[in-house]
């Protein structure tokens, strides 16, 4: 559908002026956010209004300035996508990337050519494909010149994304168990029992039969006021880990001063911990309220969250016997940059320790698991993501999701998964070659069009 929304829109901004590009920016973001955002209202009624006249703001900006007319006018439409969701995954807050455009394709063909330029590269070939539907509609010369370049570079995108993922290779495969322990949906931590969370995710984590090479369990499951080690839940993981016979990893949080840590904890077969990650990249008014001080003076909403996590520090991956595992706990999966950290330091595999159990609806569990997938397509991993309500997913590198859960219900997801080695040319260079080429664009519809409006006369005079 992207496609054919971008084309609605080119052939609605076409020859429009800047009042005109603005409201139809604002009218298409109204339309994508407003709905899109509905499941913020679960949380407050404020933010949700904010964050959608932000993000509808940002759309109508885009679309009003980089399709100006002595920037190319409606050419330069998928340039400014790009820039928006460039923009979205830094903006506000350090990114709030979830109402991003990309999260629509990862089951459709443009998705190839995430391992190639990431989630920036795939909106960029959708929405030219828009584009070019568009000029073939509008363009009253050269519509076989136009089809056939659409046609040429749809069908080029394909077959490199695809070869780009020859730049990983099998390094071997790995037994795992990914452990769901089901629950209700809906409530916000600090109104739920830590105990009863722990209690049901281990308790199907002590159903798993054989020695599965690695056990992942979701964010959160363990909830304390002070560090885990040597306490009873320590040695509660430990003589799991070693009943098994395998690498257990589970999410932690810890109480520090007025703060707490969220933590991936690796405990080895032998039953020792032995490696741990925390979280870095916190989510805004979930895990840490901005500017704290001066809104505990004019909402209840720090009432939610009652003290901020601290950022955690270190390489995003954990060391396992098993395999080097990279981690990105939760929020951190709609960021390429923080899988990048673990895949460049030798991370096999993905693993991503969720908790989306605060809400009620299915919106955020699933564009969580098309993040996932998206990460595979452009590291060349398998994903595992657990979560204790859902969902929880086994994705492979090429984004099929081959194992999945019901939301709210109990399940172990078991399954023999490659691990694989190398890395993409999106992992090897990150955004900035598509950032640069959608510059490059720009610069030469600009510079096209300065030529169309002055051309140079043909000759000289004496």
């Amino acid at each position: 559908m992207l496609p054919l929304g971008v084309a609605a829109l080119a052939m609605a901004v076409r020859g429009r002026t800047l009042r005109g590009r603005l409201l139809l920016g604002a009218v298409t973001g109204g339309a994508l956010y407003l709905p899109g955002l509905w499941w913020m209202t679960g949380f407050t009624v404020v933010g949700y209004v904010a964050i959608a006249l932000l993000q509808t703001t940002m759309l109508a900006i885009a679309v009003g300035v980089l399709c100006a007319r002595r920037l190319g006018g409606w050419w330069g439409l998928p340039a400014a996508l790009v820039l928006l969701e460039a923009i979205q995954t830094r903006f506000p807050f350090g990114g709030f990337p979830l109402s991003k455009l990309v999260f629509s394709q990862v089951e459709g063909p443009f998705v190839f050519a995430a391992p190639l330029g990431g989630e920036l590269l795939v909106t960029a070939t959708a929405a030219t494909a828009g584009l070019a539907l568009a000029a073939v509609i509008v363009t009253k010369h050269g519509r076989r010149r136009l089809l056939a370049v659409a046609l040429a570079s749809a069908a080029a995108v394909v077959p490199v994304g695809l070869g780009a993922l020859i730049n990983t290779e099998s390094v071997g495969a790995l037994d795992v168990a990914v452990v769901q322990g089901g629950g209700p949906r809906g409530l916000r931590a600090v109104f739920t029992d830590p105990q009863d969370t722990t209690d049901r995710q281990l308790a199907v984590a002590e159903t798993i039969t054989g020695s599965p090479d690695l056990v992942l369990l979701a964010e959160n499951v363990v909830s304390l006021g002070e560090p885990i080690a040597g306490t009873p839940i320590d040695s509660r993981i430990g003589g799991l880990a070693r009943s098994l016979e395998s690498s257990v990893v589970v999410g932690v949080t810890e109480r520090e001063g007025d703060g707490f840590r969220n933590a991936a904890v690796l405990w080895g077969p032998d039953g020792r911990r032995l490696d741990r990650y925390e979280k870095e990249h916190r989510v805004p008014f979930g895990e840490y309220i901005p500017g704290r001080v001066l809104l505990e003076r004019v909402t209840d909403l720090t009432a939610l969250v009652p003290r901020d996590a601290v950022v955690g520090q270190g390489e995003a991956l954990l060391r396992s016997p098993a395999a080097a595992l990279a981690v990105a706990i939760s929020y951190e999966v709609f960021f390429a940059d923080r899988v990048r950290e673990g895949v460049a330091a030798g991370g096999q595999l993905l693993i991503v320790p969720t908790n989306a159990a605060s809400y009620a609806t299915d919106e955020v569990p699933a564009i969580e698991l098309a993040a996932a997938q998206l990460r595979a397509w452009e590291f060349g991993r398998t994903v595992l993501q657990a979560a204790p309500t859902g969902y929880s997913a086994v994705v492979l590198a090429d984004g099929r999701v081959v194992g999945r859960s019901e939301l709210g219900a109990p399940a172990l997801l078991r399954q023999v998964v490659p691990l694989r080695s190398g890395m993409t040319p999106y992992a090897q260079g990150g955004d900035i070659p598509v950032l640069l080429l959608a510059a490059l664009v720009v610069a030469a519809l600009s510079t096209r069009q300065r030529r169309e409006r002055h051309p140079q006369p043909v000759g000289g005079s004496n």
